[in-house]
């Protein structure tokens, strides 16, 4: 069995304007997800807003410079990731497909393997 990172990526200003049904659906829409993925889904969490992000980084010579906000300006933002396990890619893609996010017209998914040094 491979890991698997899943980060969910959205626009946070839709995020910010759901209603409490669209949050309490979505939320929902989670639970069936672990559900499907069962001890496969080892861990997840949502994050809070970019907004709330520091940045490091390292300008040479040892030196860090510390910024508020994300490392990258878009249009999407990450709000959330899991570290699922699972037998390949396709099985991987196949969970990641029941997130609610993907229905929500405005956000995306990115699957990345975890590398496994032993």
């Amino acid at each position: 069995m491979a890991k698997y990172l899943i980060l969910i990526y959205g626009d946070e200003q839709r995020w910010d304007a759901e209603t409490e049904q669209e949050r309490l659906a979505k939320e929902e829409g989670h639970r069936a997800f672990a559900a499907a993925g069962g001890t496969g889904v080892l861990h997840g969490q949502e994050l809070e807003g970019s907004a709330t992000a520091t940045t490091l980084r390292g300008s040479g010579g040892g030196r860090l410079v510390t910024t508020d906000g994300p490392f990258l300006e878009s249009k999407e933002a990450l709000g959330g990731f899991y570290v699922v396990e699972a037998a390949d890619l396709d099985a991987a893609i196949s969970l990641a497909a029941l997130l609610p996010e993907l229905s929500s017209g405005h956000g995306g998914v990115e699957i990345r393997p975890i590398v496994d040094h032993g």
